[in-house]
Parts: structure tokens; sequence; C-alpha cells
């Protein structure tokens, strides 16, 4: 793991927060408060475990009013310096932008970005952006942090990105799917322990047989083999 960085974007150190992977290991992500932005070294989004994904989620919603900074012009990669790309995914939930390392050390992205990522927000419609026109004049980019006004933009004229908001129907989504993935990630399947069992000892009782045709060669290869064979076949379930 590398030293933690310093922010892309406010150059303040960021926060190291402790998650899993999908094969249970430790896994850090850095996070600043402050502008609202998560390092991702290289892949590190896509190996969150789906339980990984809620915990985040909340870690984020919880801090979701200390945004102070907005989101730089130019951010430089904390590995390597080198200027990072800025560019958008695209996902079902919408479009969200990217800041990428050119030499593949990883992407910056804000609380938003990761939001709609993982499915719990939803872009809003020019429908619900008039409407909310008509209430708020002015807001701020969850992308970029710069004011917008509402009334006349129905994009950021900065960033370019649409209006995201969170959706109560989407959150509960995606925090069910991720849980449920979770719970199957961290939960062995009873039926496959018990089939390898079964199949384990059809193995052993097929290997006595050979064993003892292979003292009547004085040649124990094979029936050593069928052990072996059937050790295998029941570790590898039991490990899944």
């Amino acid at each position: 793991m590398n030293s933690h960085p310093h922010c892309p974007s406010c150059s303040l150190p960021m926060q190291a927060h402790a998650f899993v992977n999908h094969r249970g290991l430790s896994l850090e992500l850095d996070i600043c408060w402050p502008c609202q932005g998560i390092w991702f070294d290289h892949r590190e989004s896509l190996q969150l475990s789906p339980g990984s994904v809620n915990d985040l989620f909340r870690l984020l919603h919880a801090h979701r009013n200390e945004m102070r900074h907005p989101v730089a012009d130019v951010m430089r990669c904390p590995r390597c310096v080198s200027r990072l790309d800025k560019g958008f995914d695209l996902v079902r939930s919408g479009r969200y932008i990217t800041w990428r390392c050119p030499q593949d050390h990883g992407r910056y992205s804000s609380f938003s970005s990761f939001m709609i990522e993982k499915g719990f927000v939803q872009q809003m419609s020019p429908a619900e952006i008039a409407d909310l026109s008509k209430r708020v004049g002015a807001v701020y980019c969850t992308s970029c942090g710069a004011p917008v006004d509402i009334r006349r933009d129905h994009a950021c004229p900065h960033c370019r990105s649409a209006f995201s908001l969170l959706d109560p129907d989407a959150v509960a989504r995606a925090l069910q799917n991720f849980h449920t993935a979770e719970v199957k990630r961290t939960t062995q399947d009873a039926g496959s322990i018990a089939d390898a069992l079964i199949e384990s000892e059809r193995l052993n009782a097929r290997a006595q047989r050979e064993r003892s045709l292979a003292r009547a060669r004085g040649d124990e290869s094979e029936a050593a083999d069928l052990l072996v064979a059937g050790l295998g076949l029941l570790w590898g379930a039991l490990s899944r």
C-alpha cells in the first residue's frame, strides 16, 4: 500500500478509511471531506466488496454537509503529479465525471460521481429541474461545486455535468442489492458442501477398491491420485 496522498484538488492530506475487497482482504481508500472527493488507486472502486460499497455510502452521507472547497480546475495525480485527465463514464443511472491519471495510477471521484456510479442517485429530468427552479434560484453543482442558476442552465455551465438528485427509492434499491450480494459473498453454500462430501465419500470408496487391486498388482499410484482428487474437491467447495 502506498503512503496516503494529498487531495488532488485542495492539496490537503486525505484521510484513510479501511474497507474490504471481494476476497475479504483489507483495502484503504483516501477521502477528502472538504472537497468531498475520493482517491481510488488502480481499480479500487471495482474491487470494493458489496458490503464496503454500502459502508462507504453511509460514511459519505454522514459527511454530506462538510464541503467547503470547489473542485480545482487543474488536478494532479498524488502518485506521480501528472495532470489528471478529465472525462466521463456512463452507467445505467447516468453519466458522471472522472479525473484519471494518464499513467494509470488511479482516479479522483467526487462523492456524487461515486453515488451515480454505484446507482444511489438519479439524474434529474428537465421537468424536475423546472419544478425546482420555481422554488430555488441557484444550487451548487454536485460534481464541481460551482454555483449554478438553474432558472437559466439545465446542466452545470462549468463542468457540463447533469444535475443529480439523491433518490430515496434508488438508495433503497442499491442498499438492498449490495446487501444481498454481500450475503451471497460471505455465506457458504450448504448444498454445495453436502454434494462435495457425498462425492468425496464416493471417491474414497472407489479409492479403497482401487487400492486393493493396486496391492495385488504392486502399484498404488492410481489409488493415491483418487484420494487427492477427493480432498481437492471438498476443499474447493469449502473455500468458495
